[in-house]
């Protein structure tokens, strides 16, 4: 595994013989790599001949009073991590190389970046998206890895690679959970044993949800008396919790049509954390 500190060096390595040979596959991180990440390298290298980790904490997706000084940098344990997956390359940009002085253009979705986590988070999906096709770019990689705990962001990403004829598949990979069914994220090392307790109510509402699509309810309000105990624990202050259309575009209020997605965030304690499930026809 090598590591890249510049655009140019590893722009230099993708154009080599060595990976124009085959498919080339990028694994956009920003870095406290965990299980739910390396489920990622390991379906890029099942699927590519070359696979790539960009580690990269992207200070445009982060708005004012959010956490980019705190957000965890563990550099060391991320290259021991990569390396023992068999990472052949890793890119760790900085800033200034990336956004340099003179950074003038961003990526916006109008339609969709308002909504969910958009509603609460100004210009956050700007930065995403413009920092991903960036990196899209830079890797000129067939295909790129994200994971489906953050729908939102991979409904976006793929939208613009559509809307602007990017020559990449993007690919979603299922959400991984520890055993309690918490959604794997960088952020829960920020919950103290108690918070983590709490946590899980998420995941738990997401799943009583589908159970209860499962079982033939399509009445909205419904399904939303589930979240119930969210609103009842001290530790959590819900955010949203909406069920959308696949694309997003169409919130269901009233009357639930399938294929759906049923989306969460909250607070817990100061952390904030999201999760989703996807709640698709019965046979």
């Amino acid at each position: 595994m090598h590591a890249y500190y510049s655009k140019s060096e590893f722009q230099a390595f993708v154009r080599s013989d060595a990976a124009r040979s085959g498919r080339v596959g990028l694994v956009p991180t920003m870095g406290a790599l965990h299980e739910g990440h390396l489920s990622l390298v390991r379906q890029a290298q099942a699927e590519c001949d070359l696979v790539a980790v960009s580690i990269f904490v992207n200070p445009l997706q982060f708005a004012a009073g959010e956490d980019l000084d705190k957000y965890p940098r563990t550099m060391e344990s991320d290259f021991a991590k990569l390396g023992a997956a068999g990472v052949d390359a890793v890119l760790v940009p900085r800033v200034e190389d990336i956004y340099p002085a003179d950074f003038q253009t961003v990526v916006s979705n109008d339609t969709l970046s308002g909504i969910l986590c958009g509603a609460s988070r100004a210009g956050h999906f700007n930065g995403v998206l413009t920092v991903v096709l960036k990196l899209l770019n830079i890797a000129k990689c067939q295909r790129a890895y994200f994971g489906r705990k953050d729908f939102q962001q991979l409904t976006l990403v793929k939208r613009m690679v559509n809307d602007l004829d990017v020559d990449c598949e993007i690919v979603g990979c299922p959400t991984v959970r520890d055993p309690s069914g918490l959604a794997l994220s960088s952020r829960n090392t920020y919950l103290s044993p108690a918070e983590r307790e709490s946590s899980v109510k998420l995941s738990q509402t997401l799943r009583e949800i589908d159970a209860r699509v499962a079982a033939g309810e399509r009445d909205v309000a419904r399904l939303m008396e589930v979240a119930r105990p969210l609103a009842d624990d001290p530790l959590i202050a819900p955010e949203y919790l909406e069920i959308r259309s696949p694309g997003l575009e169409t919130r269901y209020e009233d009357e639930l049509e399938l294929p759906a997605v049923a989306l969460i965030a909250a607070r817990v304690g100061a952390t904030r954390l999201i999760d989703n499930i996807e709640l698709a026809p019965q046979d």
